[in-house]
């Protein structure tokens, strides 16, 4: 296979808006299967995992490989849920276009809209098809009309179904497909379609002719395109995101899915058209996927430059390594072909490699590293656990190697709350992985919310003394020394100092009181936070010749802290969040509400984006654990947030109450 004949890609939208439903039909019409599987049989050829199948989402992008018309189009279909966000920004980076589906009867729905922001940041082309034409109160115009109506004349349908529902129409090549199972006949436009079909011909040779100053000329002068200018134009304007060609589709019966394909072969520009394509170059490949299963682990490779074989040996550039292939396989859902060898452009998958999702891999003699793949922050938390005492170890292993698959969570051991902490897009994807710690690894875990890491402060100033004296046989132990405790606000640390006159604790126990203070800070009074902001000044004792030793000042420190500690006014401060929330203008008033009432925060302000409002907050980091799943809810998911750690700041009375049990209860429980 050519590069010139590979197209690649990545189906995108809402989830249930048709993306596995298509990429089955795709298969079957090409005789790639020879029965049309349907998500909720569980019976796909991209939904094969059992949590998918047992879900009925996609949760992994899945690639299916179509030979058509000489070509082959590399199919990814990507999940529609956006708890896998990863997934779609991982298959971007394999691909040359997005194409959006939404369905005749629901219209543009947030997924598509997310869909198209992330098509306009890669600078990618992108297409539309309005799936499930044959559903009761699908309206294929309604939503090319809403398609226009937000992004304006550059939405142009090229195929259309027809008035008797049957088939499709393609506006370029003139034709009818009128399917019947697996099979579409090619024919005439219906007569009751013609006038209507006219029409829409002639607007789209329009808008095929503006893409380029040569068809525009052509245009002017006959006031018409053949069919291959018109193929040259939409492909032309699609390149440059100029043109965002429309399909209709009826996937569960086939229909448009014949059209369809022959639009993927005429519009989407080959990967040799693409930028950083080379197929004279020396090797380099990009490792946008991995699969690490029961069936093995595979390394998903676009081929950049040059071509792959197996018989090669590439570079690593993150672990610095060479690898020698061995063996390359085509793969189509869970199915693996072997094959000798990939072009450029064209999307490979090779089996056993410690290569990470995001790696570039090439020819040893010539090191080029692509840009890595970047994901969204986490922003939901939660404590994992195993439920049974001891499997830590196993919980981690598991996740790690979920990791491979996964790039977009990150688990954290926090040493200070005593919590593994997993972070994700969402509950659902946090979910997921549990289960699948599960079924793979046979390890059942517990989630809890995770705990907010508090600090304590002082905010009264105490003079303590701390006496140690120990005699049992032999030689004893004798501290004795007055500390002055106050706040500080030049550093969280503790700061010391002494004024000690006339040698009444010499000189070489300094460091004993200062260690001693030291231990002592990492639990405070109230609650067993870390004690911040402390001066801590030596300013007089005693020593005895003989018992007193570097153990026994350390004592006499920490006995001056906890007798001091509490008289000084201690109180809690919480971590304080800047947070920035991304929302349609309709919720701006819940959002600003929710914000004040539910969340103890403070709004700073608020700018306009894109059709979007940026809201600016700061809020405490204790009220932010269930904000995911409330921000979809409040914002049908069209809301997106960031929250990052700016300060400590004391508590409210209520909320040090509640701490202070909490942690009372948590030392009862060990």
């Amino acid at each position: 296979m050519e590069s010139k004949n590979i197209r690649n890609i990545a189906l995108l939208g809402h989830g249930n808006s048709g993306k596995t439903s298509l990429t089955e039909s795709m298969l079957f019409v090409t005789g790639a299967v020879d029965r049309l599987g349907k998500v909720s049989d569980g019976n796909t050829v991209c939904d094969y995992d059992a949590e998918e199948i047992k879900r009925q989402i996609t949760i992994s992008s899945s690639l299916a490989p179509i030979s058509f018309a000489g070509c082959k189009v590399n199919v990814l279909d990507c999940p529609g849920y956006f708890d896998f966000v990863g997934e779609v920004l991982c298959a971007l980076r394999a691909v040359e276009a997005g194409v959006i589906l939404c369905s005749a009867k629901d219209g543009i729905s947030v997924g598509a809209e997310r869909s198209w922001k992330y098509l306009k940041a890669a600078n990618l082309p992108a297409a539309f098809v309005v799936s499930k034409c044959d559903e009761e109160h699908g309206d294929y115009f309604a939503v090319v009309e809403a398609l226009r109506a937000k992004y304006g004349s550059i939405v142009a349908p090229v195929t259309i179904p027809t008035s008797d529902g049957k088939g499709v129409i393609d506006l370029v090549h003139n034709v009818c497909y009128v399917t019947n199972g697996a099979k579409s006949t090619k024919g005439a436009v219906p007569a009751a379609d013609a006038g209507h079909v006219e029409d829409l011909r002639m607007e789209l040779m329009e808008t095929a002719a503006g893409a380029t100053e040569e068809l525009m000329e052509k245009f002017f002068e006959t006031m018409e395109l053949d069919e291959a200018d018109m193929v040259a134009g939409i492909r032309a304007g699609m390149k440059d995101r100029s043109v965002v060609p429309v399909f209709a589709s009826s996937a569960m019966q086939n229909i448009g899915t014949e059209a369809f394909l022959q639009g993927m072969v005429d519009y989407v520009p080959a990967p040799i058209e693409a930028e950083g394509i080379d197929a004279s170059a020396p090797t380099q490949a990009f490792v946008f996927k991995t699969i690490s299963d029961q069936f093995g682990k595979y390394s998903f490779l676009k081929v950049m430059k040059g071509s792959v074989t197996s018989d090669m040996s590439l570079r690593d550039l993150r672990a610095s390594s060479t690898d020698k292939l061995g063996r390359l396989y085509s793969v189509c859902g869970k199915k693996t072909t072997e094959v000798k060898d990939a072009c450029c452009g064209d999307i490979v998958a090779v089996g056993k490699m410690d290569w990470k999702t995001g790696d570039t891999v090439c020819d040893p003699k010539k090191e080029d590293e692509l840009p890595a793949i970047e994901m969204p922050e986490p922003c939901y938390s939660m404590a994992i656990s195993p439920k049974t005492k001891g499997q830590d170890d196993k919980v981690a292993t598991g996740l790690a190697r979920l990791n491979e698959e996964d790039i977009s969570f990150t688990l954290v051991n926090n040493a200070e709350t005593h919590q593994m902490v997993i972070s994700g897009q969402g509950d659902i994807q946090v979910d997921v992985l549990c289960a699948k710690l599960k079924s793979r690894f046979g390890v059942e875990t517990e989630l809890a919310p995770a705990r907010v890491a508090y600090r304590e402060k002082i905010k009264g100033k105490v003079e303590a003394h701390g006496r140690h004296k120990k005699q049992s046989g032999g030689s004893g132990q004798f501290g004795d020394v007055w500390i002055r405790f106050e706040p500080q606000d030049e550093s969280d640390e503790m700061v010391f100092a002494e004024e000690v006159f006339g040698g009444s604790v010499p000189k070489n126990f300094f460091p004993s009181v200062e260690k001693g203070l030291r231990n002592a800070v990492q639990k405070g009074v109230l609650a067993g936070y870390p004690l911040v902001g402390l001066k801590a000044t030596l300013y007089d004792g005693s020593y005895h010749p003989v018992d007193s030793n570097d153990m026994a000042f350390q004592t006499a420190a920490r006995l001056a802290y906890q007798d001091g500690i509490p008289k000084a006014k201690p109180t809690i401060l919480e971590p304080i969040g800047l947070l920035q929330v991304t929302i349609p203008d309709a919720n701006l008033g819940d959002i600003m509400s929710d914000i004040s009432s539910k969340r103890r925060g403070t709004v700073l302000g608020m700018n306009a984006e894109d059709g979007m409002q940026i809201v600016e907050a700061e809020v405490p980091m204790a009220e932010m654990s269930s904000y995911t799943i409330d921000l979809r809810s409040m914002t049908q998911g069209r809301g997106s947030f960031s929250c990052k750690f700016i300060r400590y700041e004391e508590a409210p009375g209520n909320v040090q109450q509640k701490v202070i049990e909490e942690a009372k209860a948590l030392a009862e429980q060990e």
